[in-house]
């Protein structure tokens, strides 16, 4: 727009609003006279409003198509092969043996069969997307620097059977490189799932947690990366690029000897789990391990690092570590990963109960600390993260050959047909590394856009009015006023409130005759989530958070309650409430 050209030859509109133009000029007017003030070494502090203002209007993530360059040759290879596969099948058709007329239609039928399900493996490939986050905006909306934290808090579930199968080296490196993420110690809780009962892994959480205690200060002090310590000493790289600090070179190799010394303790562990007493293992006051049975065992819950927990060498604290052991009783049918899973669910619900969850495989580590920061761009964004129910991340494998032409399986389902998937309806489930949001595993809807009315005929407004609307009073009319008030009574419930209140839960009690609704209420939701008050009370907290317990001893008491082997029977979990 020109600014020496009458506004009114622009006519009227929005474009041309004269107080839009005015606003815009006063705020030109106000950053010239601070760019002056500054000295020209200007850099917005002095009107960091215009700039926030500015920025929490963006969106946190973007879609970026593939280019054209790139997909167009493959959509016009689909293209010729679906004519070729048309031209082909008319021959086929045309063109029957009569002499083998049964061999002839059974192979035009199998033709057919392979070239649907070849039509059907190109809808992913057709309109792959990639996305793009803004961290920056991230940390201007909810983690501005020298305010607490507004970022979500994250619950990381890790799970593992069987320590001699699945090392426990392998599993303290997955921990690690939780606990060392770049994302607030206080929104981070880990829980670790022991399906096996197994000390060796008690045993090895309780190494790994000391061991934290170094690691997770020199991640953060240095922003190394990755931040599982086994793969980030084996890179064969410039370490020192992009590093200033005169003592990283020293802390570096004090680091490496102190990892070395914790895999010689791990591997002590491991080898002297190989030879089981016979009377079973025994604690260090003498009593038996409680999972010396691993099919018929109580649940077991302990808590290594968090509030009450330890501190790190320089007395900053840790993210939560848990680990977990669920009960386990002859009889019960235990449904292996998911089971544990669930029971990790309603444990973190109860301790912890944060809004999103993570789950990892034993062997499976965060190689970028940024990465929850990238998820929480959608599950957060104000405008769709409520419509969100998870955000899946690929999965990378180390040690494969690059020139290996049959080892790029992982590549092909991961960047072509999720990235397609994305591109139509949103990528599937593929077993680890998703982050969900804990609402929707609850089986919760997600918020309905509320649709603006629309007219009922294609007719001008003013003969809308006059004709249209009057049909509609005179159909209103004949309509009898016990009919009317059924009507508007639908009406009402069919964008209910949120389901329960949690003073439902609490103040209702069994033979209760002042609310039964409540009592109601309370019946479905005990049906649905089980028989725990504290737990289906933390179901109803959308942002997630806990109640206020009268003491840790009756929260450990209700988080065992919720993992015992019969806490699922009768309820939903498993049908309408599952991972």
């Amino acid at each position: 727009m020109d600014p020496s050209k009458d506004l009114a030859a622009y006519g009227y509109g929005s474009v041309a609003w004269k107080e839009r133009m005015d606003g815009w000029k006063q705020k030109q007017e106000r950053l010239q006279q601070l760019r002056s003030e500054g000295g020209g070494d200007w850099d917005g502090d002095g009107d960091a409003d215009l700039t926030l203002m500015d920025e929490a209007r963006q969106p946190l993530s973007r879609k970026v198509p593939i280019s054209s360059s790139r997909i167009n040759p493959y959509r016009m290879i689909i293209i010729i092969r679906l004519v070729v596969l048309g031209f082909f099948f008319h021959y086929r058709v045309m063109h029957p043996v009569n002499d083998a007329f049964a061999l002839w239609l059974i192979s035009v039928i199998c033709e057919i069969w392979f070239a649907m399900s070849w039509i059907l493996d190109q809808f992913p490939k057709w309109l792959p997307i990639e996305r793009e986050t803004y961290l920056d905006r991230l940390s201007l909306r909810f983690d501005k620097e020298g305010q607490p934290s507004q970022l979500a808090p994250v619950d990381f579930f890790v799970s593992t059977v069987d320590p001699l199968k699945e090392p426990p080296l392998v599993t303290a490196n997955t921990v690690l490189s939780i606990l060392s993420v770049d994302y607030p110690v206080d929104k981070v809780s880990c829980y670790v799932s022991d399906d096996g009962a197994a000390m060796l892994t008690f045993e090895a959480l309780s190494e790994t947690s000391e061991f934290a205690k170094k690691w997770v200060p020199f991640c953060k002090k240095f922003n190394i990366e990755p931040r599982a310590p086994e793969w980030y000493f084996q890179q064969k790289i410039d370490y020192l690029k992009d590093k200033v600090a005169a003592s990283f070179v020293r802390e570096r190799r004090a680091m490496k000897r102190d990892y070395e010394e914790f895999k010689v303790r791990i591997n002590a562990l491991v080898a002297k789990a190989e030879k089981v007493p016979e009377e079973g293992w025994t604690m260090q006051d003498g009593s038996p391990w409680p999972g010396n049975n691993v099919r018929d065992h109580p649940g077991m819950i302990q808590v290594f690092l968090g509030q009450s927990g330890g501190h790190d060498v320089e007395g900053n604290e840790l993210p939560r570590l848990v680990y977990v052991s669920r009960e386990k009783r002859p009889g019960y049918n235990h449904h292996k990963k998911a089971g544990a899973m669930n029971a990790l669910v309603r444990v973190s619900a109860v301790l912890t109960n944060a809004p999103y969850l993570l789950n990892l495989d034993c062997d499976h580590y965060i190689n970028n600390s940024k990465a929850i920061r990238e998820a929480m761009c959608f599950m957060m964004d104000p405008l769709v993260g409520k419509k969100v129910c998870y955000v899946q991340f690929p999965q990378r494998f180390d040690g494969i050959d690059r020139h290996d032409r049959y080892a790029n399986r992982n590549v092909v389902f991961f960047d072509i047909n999720m990235k397609g998937l994305d591109g139509i309806q949103g990528p599937i489930y593929v077993g680890t590394g998703c982050v969900f949001r804990r609402q929707a595993l609850y089986g919760y809807d997600a918020p309905k856009t509320k649709k603006p009315p629309s007219r009922t005929c294609n007719c001008w407004p003013k003969w809308c009015f006059c004709f249209c609307c009057s049909n509609r009073n005179k159909k209103k009319t004949t309509k009898s006023k016990p009919e009317k008030k059924k009507r508007l009574f639908f009406k009402k419930v069919e964008n209910p409130s949120p389901a329960y209140a949690l003073g439902e839960i609490e103040e209702s009690a069994p033979g209760a005759e002042t609310d039964k609704g409540g009592i109601v209420n309370q019946q479905k939701l005990e049906k649905k989530f089980g028989q725990s008050s504290v737990f289906v009370a933390s179901t109803l907290l959308e942002n997630g958070g806990t109640l206020k317990s009268p003491s840790p001893a009756s929260l450990l008491k209700e988080a065992i309650h919720v993992i015992s082997c019969g806490y699922e029977d009768k309820t939903d979990w498993g049908k309408e409430v599952k991972t």
